[in-house]
């Protein structure tokens, strides 16, 4: 039994860029989980996956030729069936033994325990352990077959089936190649590098030796994050050597790294007069079409220069700066055509338009949606003291850049486009706003509209979506949100939270309900959109480092203002610090559990009917800090709040100690029950301080 490092690589031809990452490191973990489950390698092995345009590797340390044998033990039968009353194997013990390949003279080795409540037969036999040679094949074939692959290609005369045709298989333990044959390709131990640059075949010595070879003889950098490491240096050395900056680049920056095997940066420019056009048409015809990596001067404006991440490293690169320079153009002439174009024919005069644009066939049309985002908008915008008639101005032409020509090339600019026509047309900056701002948040840890406005509408235009779906039936499920309805929940709890806006969520639901025609929503909206929206802000706040006990206390009132929830977090969070809290959350849990009991309603505790001294004791208690606790929630001032009601502690233990609420006369149990809810409805304004308790 040897050990070694082993090597797996597939060479194929060019893989999807946008999943090489993923698919790379799939790949090594299947690999290595299959080695581990058959012994070969130890569970804290170490291992590196590599990934680029052409390849999947990985190679793993201290992996063994042949994994060791061990012991297997098996319930063969019950004693009472496999043998006779002197002893004596038993004739249906003799054809379990003959079915399983063992011998009857094993019997005597057989050991006796017991199984349950019966005793039972148990036999034990050393397996021998799994060999590389005969089981790798297959562990790269089963890593393959679960690899996040939506649509398999087949290729050539075989059966065989992939992503991408694959060309070489390097099976490599140590220096020996492992025998096997994966999709109709069998193992060896050449490869292949560069494209262009690599001397041709490679042989790969040892599996230790496959970086350092690809890199030397390959003109390859097989590992992803050493090649992106590296576009990345060239980067931000050549955009400083420009006296530029980069602006956001992290998701091309991978895309980028998927694309190349041996990156060289170059700069190349366009003409100036492009620039007249919106920069962000400019920066996303670069980045989106090809993959050019646009620069900044210090304010973040467009620069007339953009690096070229090249799989060619050559002396005179200028071929391959010309060629990039000329490819570039006609797509910046397209980008400034459209935006003529477009200011030509104006946004206002597109708003009609949307009429005959479907929206949803059970929700109407774009003109349709419009109109209700006009309405809820304008009620957003009173409700936050903004004007009414800008919010209304800003709805209507909300989605009127969809009809553009720039958004209807690239439809990530809708809003961006919006603001520009709209100020051309000249209207107030804070209508153009509130046009690009609407879709914010467009993902996790976007900005927020920063102007009322722009928040009312981005809310009407949320909820319009939220409360439309729900209401035609169409709820998220598993893992299935065709319209995005989980990103709009949070984006609207986001702008409540972090805005904040003192706004009721239920009425928000209810006033966007109100916008749509008698009879378009089939189904009950409000409550189950608000119990989505409430679990879709439990798992933010838990994502966020809220504890989950304070969490779940503060999210069981059910609160609807959700600009409040953080502060009752924190006072909770406080609240849970002082040394009556515990207490206080046990006898909460214990109010709670009594008052299921109760029958009919309860009423206000009456004082001529308080018996014992510790039930007069706290309702005196109780009259004396409500007040004051009152104040302070009125207040929002809930640590406050919390704080003076742990007060209570001392007359509420008492009355526990003292006082039988279940009295038998009932009367005086009715008024001690109406007394406890009186303390639990003080208690748990902030939130359910029962579940608190352990």
């Amino acid at each position: 039994m040897t050990s070694a490092t082993l090597l797996v690589e597939l060479l194929t031809e060019e893989l999807p860029p946008k999943a090489l990452p993923r698919l790379g490191q799939a790949f090594s973990n299947g690999i290595v989980a299959g080695l581990r489950a058959r012994g070969l390698a130890t569970a804290d092995g170490a291992f590196r996956w590599f990934a680029t345009p052409r390849r999947l590797a990985v190679t793993i340390s201290n992996v063994v030729s042949e994994a060791a044998a061990k012991d297997v033990t098996e319930k063969i039968m019950p004693v009472s069936v496999a043998l006779t009353a002197d002893g004596q194997p038993t004739p249906a013990l003799g054809k379990k033994l003959e079915a399983k390949g063992i011998p009857l003279s094993a019997v005597a080795s057989f050991e006796r325990r017991m199984d349950g409540k019966a005793e039972a037969l148990f036999y034990t036999s050393t397996v021998a352990g799994a060999k590389l040679a005969d089981v790798l094949a297959g562990i790269v074939q089963d890593a393959l077959k679960a690899l996040p692959i939506p649509k398999v290609m087949r290729w050539g005369d075989g059966d065989a089936t992939f992503v991408r045709p694959a060309h070489k298989l390097t099976l490599l333990h140590g220096a020996d190649v492992v025998p096997g044959s994966v999709l109709d390709i069998q193992s060896g131990r050449t490869t292949k590098g560069h494209r262009f640059m690599s001397r041709g075949e490679i042989e790969i010595a040892t599996a230790d030796a496959y970086e350092p070879t690809l890199l030397a003889e390959g003109k390859v950098i097989p590992d992803f994050a050493e090649r992106r490491a590296n576009i990345e240096k060239q980067l931000v050395t050549e955009a400083g050597r420009q006296g530029a900056t980069l602006g956001e680049y992290a998701d091309l920056l991978e895309e980028v790294t998927a694309l190349v095997e041996h990156p060289t940066v170059y700069v190349g420019e366009f003409e100036a007069e492009f620039l007249a056009v919106p920069q962000e048409c400019l920066i996303l015809t670069m980045r989106a079409n090809q993959k050019y990596f646009p620069l900044f001067d210090a304010d973040g404006k467009l620069l007339n220069r953009f690096l070229i991440v090249s799989n060619m490293e050559l002396a005179d690169p200028s071929n391959i700066i010309t060629g990039n320079q000329r490819v570039v153009r006609p797509r910046l002439s397209d980008a400034r055509f459209f935006f003529e174009q477009d200011i030509k024919a104006g946004l206002t005069s597109r708003v009609v338009k949307l009429d005959a644009v479907v929206y949803h066939n059970k929700l109407g049309s774009l003109g349709d949606r419009v109109q209700r985002l006009s309405i809820v908008a304008r009620k957003i915008a009173g409700m936050l003291g903004a004007d009414e008639n800008l919010a209304n101005r800003a709805a209507l032409l909300s989605k009127a850049d969809l009809l553009t020509d720039m958004v209807g090339e690239f439809p990530e600019l809708q809003g961006t486009m919006g603001r520009y026509y709209a100020l051309a047309e000249g209207a107030l900056p804070v209508v153009a706003e509130a046009i690009e701002q609407h879709y914010r948040p467009r993902f996790a840890g976007d900005a927020l509209p920063d102007s009322n406005i722009g928040r009312a509408l981005a809310l009407a235009d949320k909820l319009d979506s939220l409360v439309g779906f729900f209401g035609i039936g169409q709820i998220p499920t598993g893992d299935k949100d065709p319209f995005g309805l989980r990103r709009a929940a949070l984006g609207v709890l986001r702008i409540l939270m972090e805005a904040p806006l003192p706004l009721d969520l239920d009425s928000l639901i209810k006033e966007s309900a109100a916008a749509f025609p008698p009879g378009k929503l089939g189904s009950e909206v409000a409550a189950p959109l608000y119990d989505f929206m409430l679990e879709r802000l439990r798992n933010t706040l838990r994502d966020a480092g809220h504890s989950q006990d304070v969490v779940d206390a503060v999210l069981a009132l059910k609160p609807t203002r959700i600009d409040l929830v953080v502060p009752k977090l924190d006072a909770v969070l406080a609240f849970q610090q002082l040394p009556e809290a515990a207490a206080l959350a046990a006898a909460n849990k214990r109010i709670v559990n009594i008052l299921k009991k109760a029958e009919g309603e309860i009423g206000e505790p009456d004082v001529a009917l308080l018996v014992e001294d510790a039930e007069k004791a706290l309702f005196h208690a109780i009259v004396e800090v409500a007040p004051l606790a009152r104040s302070h929630f009125q207040n929002e001032a809930y640590t406050d709040a919390l704080r003076v009601l742990a007060g209570l502690r001392a007359a509420v233990d008492r009355f526990f100690d003292e006082v039988m609420v279940m009295a038998e006369e009932p009367l005086i149990r009715q008024n001690r029950l109406a007394l406890l809810n009186q303390l639990a409805g003080l208690m748990n304004q902030v939130a359910d301080i029962s579940r608190l308790s352990a």
